[in-house]
């Protein structure tokens, strides 16, 4: 019954900078990932597998591919069972601005969600990596008795300052926010660790609306979850933490719970190589927990072996291998291949991704690399071993990823 009574609602109008130049044409939640997905599929799965099926979008901008794949591969609900998957864009309802903020954003789409008349609303974000069920966040949410309830995660402390950092007392209450702290608070039991809000919010309707509405008659406010909403209703009202992998009874964190932000290029890069490795820690082959996107008609992935013209081996080792995929006698190493790719004798793909129709020339050489959509690279070209020369046409990343954009001609 409370799956019914729940309107999920993903925030996917992010402009998505850190991930530059994959967002040149595209909206962050489009951005392709895995082979086969977009990032934004990732969490509508988690919905679908959750029970949940009111689910709007909000998106804004650079969203016409975001919206394209939503109609092509989301159209699976039936409205006249009161289900749907729904893009709403900015209405310019209340004023005649786009989305200010997260909660901004909630706030001009309250006619809508007056409309639904959710008794909960599920806030999620549309740029995250992970596996969750969604119902059990929300009965504890209901078990709790709270008004507000917040999942969150242990990280690394290094990498805590990119995040909205929590402090919680033993009833799992919180009691301390810091949103993207210069110097984050470590765990009082470990001080290599953080707390932090992983951007998924479970609120009673009627509760947020009011708090929505008093947020946006304040001129101070930046009308955002994380910077004004949470800080200000954690003394006063029932804020919980919900921590994600926990179970019903012993609420936990696992180490090894899987969830990516990956909101940079390294992080892109390094949540795609996960999947690449021998035992990765997310498992895309869970049948039941499957995660959908938009099926192209393509024929099956081909590798080409000819030990007469040469010895020509087309081989893919550690490797996501995607339909129309053809490994014409080059070699790949802990790649992830998209649709279309292709891949000549004698190329050598190690530790990149690639996305549709990319191909690589014969005796090409790429390593650690994000080579966009439709890109050709020719004969014998090199990218990603003399960063000194990449970096006069290309974007180096932190961490030495190599990445060419969309449809460049070389």
């Amino acid at each position: 019954m409370v799956k019914k009574q729940t309107l999920a609602v993903i925030l996917a109008g992010g402009l998505g900078s850190r991930l530059y130049p994959l967002t040149k044409d595209r909206a962050k939640p489009a951005v392709p990932f895995g082979g086969k997905y977009r990032i934004i599929d990732f969490t509508l799965s988690n919905c679908i597998n959750s029970g949940l099926r009111k689910i709007i979008v909000l998106t804004q901008y650079k969203s016409s591919s975001l919206i394209r794949h939503l109609r092509d591969g989301w159209t699976i609900l039936n409205p006249e069972l009161g289900e749907y998957i729904l893009n709403i864009p900015p209405q310019m309802r209340i004023s005649k601005d786009w989305y200010l903020g997260t909660a901004d954003a909630l706030f001009q789409n309250l006619y809508f969600i007056d409309t639904a008349n959710p008794k909960y609303t599920l806030i999620l974000s549309g740029d995250h990596v992970y596996k969750m069920d969604y119902s059990k966040l929300i009965w504890y949410h209901r078990r709790k008795g709270a008004e507000l309830t917040i999942a969150a995660k242990i990280v690394p402390l290094g990498d805590a300052h990119h995040f909205g950092v929590i402090h919680a007392d033993e009833t799992m209450r919180i009691v301390g926010f810091q949103e993207k702290p210069e110097a984050p608070e470590p765990l009082p039991t470990n001080p290599e660790f953080a707390l932090i809000s992983m951007g998924i919010y479970v609120f009673n309707t009627d509760f947020m609306v009011d708090v929505l509405k008093k947020d946006a008659q304040d001129p101070r406010s930046s009308h955002d979850f994380g910077k004004d909403i949470i800080p200000a209703l954690i003394k006063k009202h029932k804020v919980f933490i919900y921590p994600f992998g926990g179970t019903r009874k012993k609420p936990r964190f696992p180490d090894d719970t899987y969830w990516r932000d990956v909101g940079t290029l390294d992080a892109y890069w390094e949540a795609n190589m996960d999947l690449a490795s021998v035992t990765p820690k997310f498992d895309l082959y869970d049948p039941d927990w499957p995660f959908r996107t938009y099926q192209g008609q393509f024929p099956p992935a081909k590798s080409v072996y000819d030990n007469v013209s040469g010895g020509r081996v087309g081989a893919a080792l550690d490797s996501l291998v995607c339909g129309g995929v053809v490994i014409s006698g080059g070699r790949v190493i802990r790649s992830i291949l998209s649709p279309g790719v292709r891949i000549h004798s004698y190329a050598e793909v190690i530790e990149s991704v690639i996305l549709d129709r990319v191909d690589v020339g014969r005796r090409a050489r790429i390593r650690k690399a994000i080579i966009d959509k439709d890109v050709k690279i020719p004969k014998g070209m090199e990218i990603g071993y003399d960063l000194e020369e990449d970096a006069k046409r290309f974007t180096i990343t932190e961490k030495g990823i190599v990445v060419v954009p969309r449809g460049i001609v070389l």
